[in-house]
């Protein structure tokens, strides 16, 4: 299906600008073959045997232990009368359960629905009941517990069933953790509707291999505010995930595809919530499909994370701005051994010019900024790994993937040429459409591509560089403000950690700018020395009517700035 109002010419035209200089270590035009989420993790399984898969605080799994409990966990499940049609909810943070619940969930034939381990009774409830979830899986530990006790009490959930962090973790640690962590463990109920994991996988694994049509079943509902506001359940196919894992494996030079008669020496740091997108796909299932180690720690603490760094060698460090910036404001950086490292990828939330040159400069690690969505199952555009990288770029589109930019005040005609347009992409990752939001889908989908909200340009080399994204700008006296042009500049003053620029309503004007910023240790500039430094260097629709200094900026569940929560927060 064509994009409306846009040639076959026109489009050849875009693709022909990555294609004559593809930076990337394969050819951009690339197949896909129909591939389930499950039986991708047990080809995965069957080709590595007992090579480590996971990393658990010191505990390794095998690829053969972690299948045998994929198996056991189908099984139980399907035990339960679990299958076709029925949606299983992980409440988990990254525990090796995770995996097992989640490809287990897979193989019995559901679909699995992620919730984030920081969500509120209302915020879990409310997706519950929209994605029809009937079992919940989660830990026994005092910050999930409770919340989903409430959630079985007052939803439409069936079921509970609940593993332990202990359980999990080497032996002596794990003896250790009950011991000195017992006010974080939450006993678990005497209710029927609630059950041990340990009994969900006390079985031989010898489930019913269920059809499966990776193109059309849904393996995840995936929720997101997406680019309409309110919170929606993404379709994931099987095909959509197991594509974008591929896509994204492709990128790395060292990856099994491009090198596969190499020594494969692949190991990625999990400290990215599994629950999210990100993660899912350049964590999980990227390194699954390549056959390689995941060093998991259960969220996110600078000094733990860097210990993790010098431990187990990773090669690869995925991660939000906002957790870069906080590795290089913990004290232990410099004992940190980064020589193993070859790839820092940052994505959720554009990278700062200066925090990637300081983190390159004091660790010796290649910071790689992509692109994604949640409706792309992950991965739409990357930086090369070697070579040239753009500063202020998402690179070039992965493999198999189209980009185009569309008019912002009419999305059914092109970008007028050299102006920016509204990014809009499709490929074997675009999303199958909202959960029972026929209405959302007819807001983002043109043919087969999907709209993204962001404004971009695509030079000359076929990078893209984001500009703003539609909702985020600001209208000044009939001007177009770009929040993030203003924020670029903020960081060059060495003050600066982290920068926010929002609009506020202003009766002459419509909308004024304001600026609100967090400072790095020790610096005590204030915000009228920042405005008198910021406001010359801006044009005059521009100039922001302050700087504030805060000593926090919000921040979403993933660590990335929140522009958003701002906002709410200055109107209450």
């Amino acid at each position: 299906m064509a994009l409306a109002g846009i040639t076959r010419h026109d489009l050849g035209m875009t693709q022909s600008i990555w294609n004559r200089n593809y930076l990337h270590p394969v050819k951009w035009d690339q197949q896909f073959p129909a591939l389930a989420l499950h039986d991708m993790f047990f080809q995965s399984a069957e080709r590595m045997g007992h090579a480590a898969m996971a990393d658990f605080m010191g505990r390794k799994y095998s690829y053969a232990e972690m299948a045998a409990t994929v198996r056991r966990v189908a099984r139980g499940l399907q035990d339960k009368g679990i299958g076709k049609g029925d949606q299983i909810g992980l409440f988990l943070p990254n525990v090796p359960q995770y995996i097992a619940a989640y490809y287990g969930a897979l193989a019995a034939g559901a679909t699995v629905v992620n919730f984030s381990p920081l969500y509120t009774v209302d915020e879990l409830a409310h997706q519950v009941a929209d994605s029809g979830t009937s079992i919940l899986i989660t830990v026994s530990a005092a910050a999930l517990l409770p919340t989903a006790m409430k959630v079985l009490d007052n939803s439409s959930l069936k079921e509970l069933i609940v593993g332990s962090v202990s359980e999990a973790l080497p032996k002596a640690k794990g003896w250790a953790y009950r011991l000195f962590k017992r006010n974080e463990i939450a006993a678990l109920p005497s209710d029927s509707r609630v059950s041990s994991y340990a009994e969900l996988i006390a079985n031989i694994g010898d489930y019913a291999v269920q059809p499966c049509m990776p193109e059309k079943d849904i393996a995840q509902l995936q929720y997101t505010g997406g680019t309409t506001g309110t919170p929606k359940g993404a379709m994931l196919s099987h095909q959509n995930i197991t594509a974008n894992a591929r896509q994204i494996n492709m990128l790395d030079p060292h990856s099994r595809n491009n090198q596969p008669n190499g020594p494969l020496d692949d190991r990625i740091l999990g400290v990215l919530p599994f629950f999210h997108v990100f993660a899912n796909a350049t964590v999980l299932n990227r390194t699954v499909e390549n056959g390689g180690e995941i060093v998991m720690l259960p969220r996110f603490e600078a000094k733990a994370a860097l210990a993790a760094i010098t431990r187990t060698k990773v090669t690869s460090l995925p991660g939000v701005p906002t957790m870069y910036q906080a590795l290089l404001d913990c004290p232990d950086l410099g004992k940190t051994d980064f020589t193993s490292l070859r790839a820092c990828i940052s994505g959720g939330a554009p990278l700062a010019a200066e925090l990637k040159e300081r983190f390159e400069t004091l660790t010796g690690a290649v910071v790689i900024e992509g692109y994604g969505l949640t409706e792309s199952s992950g991965v739409v555009s990357c930086n090369p790994y070697e070579g040239r990288n753009k500063i202020g770029s998402i690179g070039q589109p992965v493999p198999g993937t189209n980009v185009k930019l569309v008019d912002k005040e009419d999305p059914n005609k092109p970008a007028p040429k050299g102006e920016p347009g509204e990014l809009t992409f499709s490929g074997p990752q675009v999303m199958c459409g909202y959960w029972n939001r026929p209405d959302a889908d007819a807001e983002v989908f043109l043919g087969t591509y999907l709209r993204t909200g962001d404004v971009a340009t695509i030079d000359d080399d076929g990078f893209i560089h984001i500009v703003d994204r539609l909702k985020d700008m600001i209208a000044v006296g009939g001007f177009k403000v770009f929040p993030s042009q203003v924020e670029d500049i903020l960081y060059k003053h060495p003050a600066v950690k982290e920068a926010l620029v929002i609009g506020v309503a202003d009766a002459y004007l419509g909308e004024i700018t304001r600026a609100f910023v967090t400072l790095q240790d020790g610096a005590t500039e204030d915000g009228a020395a920042l405005t008198v430094w910021l406001n010359p260097k801006l044009g005059k629709h521009e100039r922001v009517q302050g700087v504030t200094v805060m000593d926090n900026l919000p921040k979403t569940m993933i660590g990335k700035l929140d522009r958003k929560a701002l906002r709410l927060a200055l109107e209450s």
